[in-house]
């Protein structure tokens, strides 16, 4: 099997756009993509500091190893890193020490905030009290507010997450088949800077998962294939399954999904505008109403876990 482009021996096979390539030209095909949207999604006249969030899989490693390769160089650009720790015993800990490794060999300043610390409890604490809830559902609430937190506290115009096109389309066919419109219409990239809310860029989401990990692996770029244990309790999971198979069955059916919801989100955004929120009582973070959804939660859990 040939490369198309020069002829050289080809790793891969692109089944959606027919295309054999070489390793040089498979990284050139990923990072040219990854351009496109870095070019679209970010206003370098006004963008100072760039706050990557890493948590040491391949996506995120990814993630922050572009944005220093492009940017680095860049005059009066910043990149910094955040990790949230959980608190997951035999999965966080390792994580925590290879993004820090890496940080330290790009020379990127990284920071790192822990449920514990925001909180008072991990996630393990959590599932230790009640085995019958859905970890995730917390996890991407309190993830969320605490990259938001730090983003804002170390002055970032933007965070950059490692969401692949994968990702993406469970999104979207996700919010779809719930009927929830409106978290469908704020999906990021965001273009919308809503006050005391980091807007989040998506490096990636032209990217699908399997030419991350192939791209991590022929660049030796290190990371961590360790899965969360929680994650087989996932609702996304039902979703994953979906969308493979119909990328099995109709090569190119993620940039489809990504494509469509892109032509319509001007509509969503149009019926369903960003609301204006006000601050937290609680934590002074934004919130629709009283409390934010994190401390709604974190109130909700303290009953059971005292």
């Amino acid at each position: 099997m040939k490369c198309d482009k020069c002829g050289r021996e080809a790793i891969t096979y692109i089944r959606y756009s027919g295309a054999h390539l070489c390793p040089e030209h498979f990284t050139e095909f990923v990072e040219r993509r990854v351009k496109k949207e870095l070019r679209r999604q970010i206003d370098l006249k006004r963008t100072k500091k760039i706050a990557v969030a890493v948590s040491g899989g391949k996506d995120s490693m990814l993630s922050l190893y572009l944005l220093n390769r492009f940017f680095s160089g860049v005059r009066g650009l910043e990149l910094e890193a955040i990790t949230v720790d959980e608190g997951i015993a035999d999965y966080r800990p390792a994580t925590l020490k290879l993004v820090a490794d890496y940080c330290e060999q790009l020379g990127i300043e990284h920071h790192i905030i822990s449920f514990k610390e925001m909180l008072g409890f991990n996630l393990d604490d959590i599932v230790r009290k009640d085995d019958q809830i859905t970890p995730c559902s917390y996890c991407g609430v309190f993830r969320r507010k605490a990259m938001n937190s730090v983003a804002r506290d170390i002055g970032a115009d933007v965070l950059a997450t490692g969401l692949n096109l994968d990702d993406a389309a469970q999104s979207i066919i996700m919010n779809i088949a719930r009927g929830d419109m409106e978290r469908l219409a704020r999906m990021g990239p965001h273009e919308h800077v809503q006050p005391g809310l980091v807007p989040r860029i998506q490096p990636l989401r032209l990217i699908p998962e399997k030419e991350s990990y192939l791209y991590v692996m022929i660049n030796n770029i290190p990371f961590s294939d360790k899965e969360c244990p929680y994650r087989q309790k996932a609702l996304r999971n039902t979703f994953r399954d979906i969308i493979n198979r119909l990328e099995d069955e109709t090569p190119g059916s993620r940039y489809s999904i990504l494509k469509s919801y892109d032509e319509i989100k001007p509509l969503l955004v149009k019926k369903y505008p960003p609301v204006s929120l006000g601050r937290c009582r609680r934590c002074g973070e934004p919130a629709n109403g009283e409390l934010c959804m994190a401390c709604r939660m974190q109130e909700s859990l303290m009953t059971r876990i005292d």
